[in-house]
């Protein structure tokens, strides 16, 4: 950063960094001590969605990849859905206890995408969990702020989050995750696969 940008104000985005995904395991068991949310083996990686043999062929080799590791695992392979806003998802299931090879699968993917020159593509990551309640819990891991947030949509209702929930996982996951501060950055993922 020059002279200049300190003068007008400017600072340098965060970079990314996809392990921090690898602290989600462990943020998981203080989920459930703190608020009772286990995993439900689901995630998904969104990303902007892009034209052209470049990406094709990456997408081909990043669902070859997850799919024939689900397959050994015994899982099923990956799939890729589109959303209402146009954005692609990557959506992986495993079973609840295989979290740890959920985090690897999102972490292919972002990865794969990064080297091959899409990163710009990439928006965020998401775990899903849920409680004894029926009540759904995100943990979204932002790719171009390099932090996490909670994403609670309340049941039952047209679009609405559980913001007392979001900011007790924040504040119970504080030392597990690097949560985003800006709140205003806590975007809603309505309808989101994989939670």
């Amino acid at each position: 950063m020059g002279l200049l940008d300190i003068l007008l104000g400017r600072t340098k985005p965060a970079l990314p960094d996809l392990d921090q995904l690898f602290a989600l395991p462990s943020a998981a068991v203080t989920l459930e001590a703190a608020a009772g949310f286990t995993p439900t083996g689901q995630g998904a990686v969104c990303f902007a969605t892009v034209e052209g043999a470049a990406f094709e062929q990456t997408h081909r080799e990043v669902q070859a990849l997850l799919d024939a590791d689900a397959e050994r695992g015994g899982g099923r392979p990956v799939e890729l859905t589109q959303d209402s806003y146009g954005y692609s998802w990557l959506v992986s299931r495993r079973t609840p206890d295989q979290l740890p090879e959920l985090v690897n699968d999102l972490h292919a993917v972002n990865s794969a995408m990064e080297v091959n020159g899409f990163g710009p593509q990439l928006l965020c990551s998401l775990a899903g969990f849920h409680d004894d309640a029926g009540r759904r819990l995100a943990l979204v891991y932002l790719y171009k702020r390099g932090t996490f947030y909670p994403f609670a949509p309340l049941a039952g209702q047209a679009q609405r989050r559980d913001n007392p929930l979001e900011l007790r996982v924040k504040a119970a996951l504080a030392d597990d995750l690097r949560i985003e501060p800006d709140l205003s950055r806590w975007f809603p993922v309505w309808g989101a696969p994989g939670l």
